[in-house]
């Protein structure tokens, strides 16, 4: 039986003079893997919020006013450019594993995928459970797309980035974001989770350019609690998308929302997509943002 050894990380230098947070033992990023000229923004949220889909959609909308636009799945489960492709490509990881971690043997074929309307696919993956960092991994596929000068034909580029930040691992893309974008629904855990994802993003940016973008309600028909808590800690809502059932059939047909059977809904749901690329790329300002204590949540919105 054969053991992968993960190479140590090479695209990190000396670790910052102000730490990405207290107690921080996560090292700064090697400016010479930096993402260049391109926008790039990092989805986050809770696990099963819907960020695949979000993710996917909006750059459809993007590719849909003209914009070079590249995905980049970083969830093990390798799924989030499914609906773009059609079906589960191999990941950066397994690539790279087939060529014994020999990144020069990999032509660009290997790990880029085209997906609907021109979008390009990547997806990371992430390392065996319980023996590595997914911020080895983040670092590494910036580290190959840049060596296949892919980033420098890119006007944009999306991480869809797994659940809730538990480690600096999974912040590893805010490092190279301008704006993180937070995808919730209204509910008590998903904002729950929100909270902790600000926290990071504020923490990130001690050290490195990105800033909170705003919110996007996914499958909420209200946001009544949403806007209680935005309003306190600072967040705006940029975009609202209702729990439909098209959205759910959208996945199973393995498609992204502007391939589907046209509605008066339907309509509606991809203009709000293509409101929102328009507005990102147009450029927003950040969000001064303050987290709240856990406790403070629970008397938020835990209690009548």
């Amino acid at each position: 039986m054969t053991t992968t050894t993960f190479v140590p990380l090479s695209s990190v230098r000396t670790p910052p003079k102000r730490p990405d947070g207290e107690g921080s033992v996560q090292v700064a990023l090697d400016p010479s893997v930096s993402i260049g000229t391109a926008k790039v923004f990092a989805v986050y949220g809770k696990g099963g919020i819907g960020k695949s889909t979000t993710s996917s959609n909006l750059s459809v909308a993007f590719s849909k006013l003209g914009k070079r636009v590249l995905q980049i799945g970083c969830d093990p489960k390798h799924d989030s450019t499914f609906t773009l492709t059609k079906k589960l490509v191999p990941t950066v990881i397994d690539v790279l594993e087939s060529v014994d971690f020999h990144p020069e043997e990999l032509r660009v074929e290997d790990f880029v995928y085209p997906g609907y309307n021109g979008v390009m696919c990547v997806e990371a993956g992430g390392p065996p459970a319980g023996t590595g960092c997914g911020g080895y991994v983040v670092g590494q596929t910036v580290k190959l797309l840049k060596e296949h000068h892919l980033l420098e034909e890119t006007d944009v580029v999306i991480f869809d980035v797994l659940g809730d930040v538990v480690c600096g691992g999974f912040a590893a893309p805010l490092q190279h974001a301008d704006r993180a974008l937070i995808v919730t629904a209204n509910d008590f855990d998903s904002i729950f989770a929100m909270n902790r994802i600000i926290a990071a993003i504020q923490a990130k940016s001690k050290n490195y350019k990105v800033r909170v973008g705003g919110v996007i309600a996914n499958r909420s028909n209200a946001t009544d609690q949403l806007d209680k808590f935005n309003n306190v800690v600072g967040l705006k809502t940029m975009a609202r998308f209702p729990d439909l059932d098209v959205v759910r059939r959208s996945r199973l047909k393995k498609s992204t929302l502007f391939e589907m059977e046209p509605s008066p809904e339907l309509e509606a749901v991809q203009k709000e997509y293509l409101q929102l690329a328009a507005r990102l790329w147009a450029g927003t300002d950040p969000l001064e943002v303050t987290p709240m204590k856990d406790r403070e949540i629970f008397d938020l919105l835990g209690f009548d």
